[in-house]
């Protein structure tokens, strides 16, 4: 069920809210925290919502998703509230705002009044965000802010401001794709021998943060200089490659085609892994399980300024 707000205000949704909770059974009593989504009004604006009612079936919660409209335009909000099957296992609450409504910190004070009590916030910039989202009007408001440099205009640049500026309680989906990468290669130097690594590579295309991020996370956790190379070819797709060499022999997982792995390693059979790109609404529920500061994160991003960069393309062969 789909409710329009048009030329509405906060006072009204709540009321709204509070007048479907008592006719229709529509209640908030299970939500176990507020997922804020801060976009723009556009065509992807559906993707955002569709992505966190996904999500919201793990992780029950009230969605309130502000979407800026015309800077230029009167100011106005359209409110808009989405419950039953337009909303997953949450209640979406969609606010328009335009023209100053649109800008600074008028979202911080339309969301305010439609938090759920004592429950976490999560806040969530699924394409531009700010340079820093802990200081964001949005972004003080949660214990978790969750941003995705993948979906910037340039990916490389908010990397580098994830980089700068991290604070507590931050996060990126770059790092949530590497988490099945992260696990394979945990599991393989989990067995015997148990060797240090003594040189890595990590190769993927030109611009991929996530590439960026395996290189720091490797040289944080072994303690060691990891190349970053570019891959030969069209084919590959982010990050293709990650070669660990010990004294017994090296260890190598590589992605040629952004959907099937092959895993090397001593002593091994080769085995074939399914390690598809994940997508958002996948990462965006993994980052909902926790609400404490990922330190391994912050030590990847550390990490990264510690990788050196190699010229000569890596080719990667299916």
């Amino acid at each position: 069920m789909i409710i329009d707000l048009p030329s509405s205000n906060t006072s009204a949704v709540n009321r709204k809210l509070v007048e479907l909770r008592e006719s229709g059974g529509v209640f908030a009593l299970g939500r176990v925290l507020t997922l804020v989504v801060v976009t723009d009004d556009g065509p992807d604006l559906e993707k955002s919502i569709d992505a966190a009612n996904q999500a919201s079936r793990e992780h029950p919660c009230r969605v309130i998703v502000l979407a800026r409209g015309q800077r230029k335009a009167a100011a106005r909000l359209d409110a808009q509230i989405r419950v039953g099957g337009d909303a997953g296992a949450s209640e979406v609450i969609v606010l328009r705002g335009y023209g100053a409504l649109a800008e600074g910190d008028a979202g911080a004070g339309m969301v305010m009044p439609l938090l759920l009590p004592d429950a976490p916030v999560v806040a969530w910039w699924p394409g531009e965000a700010p340079a820093s989202p802990a200081e964001d009007a949005v972004g003080q408001l949660a214990q978790r802010r969750i941003t995705d440099a993948l979906a910037a205009k340039n990916p490389t640049k908010a990397f580098e401001q994830r980089r700068k500026d991290h604070h507590e309680g931050d996060t990126d989906l770059v790092w949530t794709r590497l988490t099945h990468w992260r696990a394979q290669l945990a599991a393989a130097m989990d067995v015997p021998p148990f060797e240090d690594v003594t040189a890595a590579v990590v190769a993927g295309e030109a611009v991929s943060p996530s590439s960026e991020l395996m290189a720091g996370w490797l040289s944080a956790a072994l303690g060691i200089k990891v190349k970053r190379s570019t891959v030969e070819g069209k084919a590959a797709q982010g990050l293709a490659l990650v070669r660990l060499t010990r004294p017994s022999g090296t260890i190598e997982l590589v992605r040629p085609d952004g959907k099937t792995a092959k895993l090397t390693q001593p002593g091994q059979p080769e085995r074939r892994i399914a390690l598809a790109r994940r997508e958002v609404p996948d990462c965006l529920a993994e980052e909902l399980r926790r609400l404490d500061p990922d330190e391994v994160y912050h030590e990847a991003l550390t990490g990264v300024g510690q990788i050196t960069r190699g010229r000569t393309p890596v080719k990667v062969d299916g």
